[in-house]
């Protein structure tokens, strides 16, 4: 009897305790599954030959906003794009000068997903195509469709 006294109230201490350690999982890093950009590198043909190329200066806008994407950045030799997830297309300028600049739009399918209850969900973006002006860029392809945190090439810009 006495042995059972003791077992009852070393439980009724040791559940709530043991309980409240379990119920203190470390909270999901949300972080770790940050936005989804396109990564593109710049490249310039040479007959059959494809090298790399840099731009001496960028600044990247989206069309029909005020928002800067890249701001006159110096030696540019490749870019990490967001999509927008609320429509199918994303356009943005990339302005060379004052006076020169090319428009991109990038045609992608946005699907959501739900990643946890902390985080949420989260959009999987795939670019379907690409349009372009060509006043300073020669073409664009696209090299991996998936657009993703893993910094996987998604586009060729070629100048």
């Amino acid at each position: 009897m006495r042995h059972l006294k003791k077992l009852i109230l070393i439980s009724l201490v040791a559940y709530p305790v043991f309980s409240l350690f379990l119920s203190c999982s470390e909270e999901e890093d949300c972080s770790m599954n940050a936005r989804p950009m396109t990564k593109c590198y710049l490249y310039t043909q040479s007959g059959s030959t494809i090298l790399n190329d840099t731009l001496d200066s960028l600044t990247i806008t989206a069309l029909g906003t005020d928002s800067i994407i890249i701001n006159n950045q110096k030696k540019v030799h490749d870019l990490s794009l967001p999509l927008r997830y609320t429509v199918d297309s994303t356009a943005l300028i990339l302005h060379y000068s004052k006076t020169l600049s090319d428009t991109v739009i990038i045609y992608q399918t946005n699907v959501p997903y739900f990643l946890s209850m902390n985080c949420g969900y989260q959009m999987k973006q795939t670019i379907n195509k690409v349009s372009y002006s060509t006043h300073k860029l020669d073409s664009i392809s696209i090299k991996n469709a998936e657009a993703g945190i893993n910094e996987k090439e998604n586009l060729k810009l070629f100048y």
